[in-house]
Formats: structure tokens, C-alpha cells, sequence
């Protein structure tokens, strides 16, 4: 099966697709006003268990320097405004999200 995931800002949900059919949709925060979350299409280059501090149970990064999905020490944050870019998830659903998709798996951010 052929993975990506489509990270909707507006609904603030991220979506996992397989073969380009919604698997999954889980909740997400994602960044203030001031350090939006970028839009844009990008993959994931890197996948690292248990980064410590606010990044929470996982840590998916992306080819673009210092933005990735991450759990959260914070579950009350999920849906909300507040990180500095990045997506954050529930711990479980981000270590969900991790053991399904590889590495080089696509990852579009849209504003809608």
C-alpha cells in the first residue's frame, strides 16, 4: 500500500490516506499566528521513538529543517493554535501514525 498524509489547517485534522483512500483522520494542533504551520508539500526523512520534553512519545520529521509531527506532553493543545510550526497529535495516535507509514512517505499541508 502506497501511504501519504494531507495535514488540514483549517479543520485542524490529519489525514492518512492509503492508495489515495482516507484511512484514518486524527486531531491535530498546529502553529500560532506567528509561526504558522507551513503549507506546502513535504516528506517525512526521519521517525525517532521517545524525543523527551514537549515533543512527547514520537517525533516524525520532515525535509523541512525543524518542522515535523509530534506527540505532546500537552493533550489539552490538540486542536488548537499553539505550537511554533510544527503538528502536534496525541501521543497514541502519532505512535499509530509512525508504525503505519515509512520513511519518504508524503506529507501535503494545505490551508483548507
Amino acid at each position: 500500500m502506497k501511504y501519504s498524509i494531507i495535514i488540514s489547517l483549517g479543520k485542524r485534522q490529519l489525514y492518512l490516506l492509503g492508495d489515495q483512500k482516507v484511512l484514518k483522520s486524527y486531531p491535530v494542533g498546529i502553529g500560532k499566528i506567528l509561526t504558522a504551520t507551513p503549507i506546502g508539500t513535504f516528506r517525512i526523512i526521519t521517525k525517532a521513538p521517545n524525543p523527551g520534553g514537549l515533543y512527547g512519545a514520537m517525533w516524525i520529521g520532515l525535509n523541512k529543517p525543524h518542522y515535523g509531527i509530534h506527540g505532546t506532553n500537552n493533550p489539552q493543545s490538540i486542536g488548537k493554535l499553539v505550537s511554533k510550526g510544527c503538528v502536534r497529535m496525541y501521543n497514541k495516535d502519532v505512535v499509530e501514525l509512525a508504525n503505519t507509514v515509512p520513511v519518504e512517505t508524503v506529507v501535503i499541508i494545505r490551508s483548507y
